[in-house]
């Protein structure tokens, strides 16, 4: 997906959290660069037939088997953007870390409720 779609994307996802706020703006740009990144990668390795190891040829002339750098730079794209998805409360632990006075409020106690409406 392109970056304009994530964008879109990850603003509903801020707005249905309760989340979304003006100036979450450049953070959910950057996020959205991370992860239109992360899909180019995702299908460099898709296409480059899913293998974890490849063999790589050093300098010396010595053909060991590594980590495919595909997956490895998909992985550190991923954690990247789980860290912006927390900080955009869009995670459980970011959402009450977010939003823990909000969360609190949601809970109601019923019987402040009843002396609530007799109240007023």
């Amino acid at each position: 997906m392109k970056k304009t779609g994530w964008k879109k994307k990850i603003i509903e996802y801020c707005k249905k959290a309760g989340t979304y706020q003006d100036f979450f703006e450049e953070t959910i740009a950057t996020l959205a660069a991370i992860l239109e990144k992360r899909d180019e990668v995702e299908k460099v390795y898709k296409d480059g037939g899913k293998e974890p190891l490849i063999e790589y040829t050093n300098k010396a002339g010595a053909t060991n088997v590594i980590k495919n750098p595909a997956l490895v730079l998909w992985d550190e794209l991923n954690k990247s953007a789980l860290a912006y998805w927390r900080d955009l409360g869009l995670t459980p632990a970011g959402l009450k870390k977010i939003d823990e006075q909000g969360l609190k409020g949601k809970k109601t106690d019923p019987l402040s409720e009843v002396l609530k409406d007799l109240g007023g």
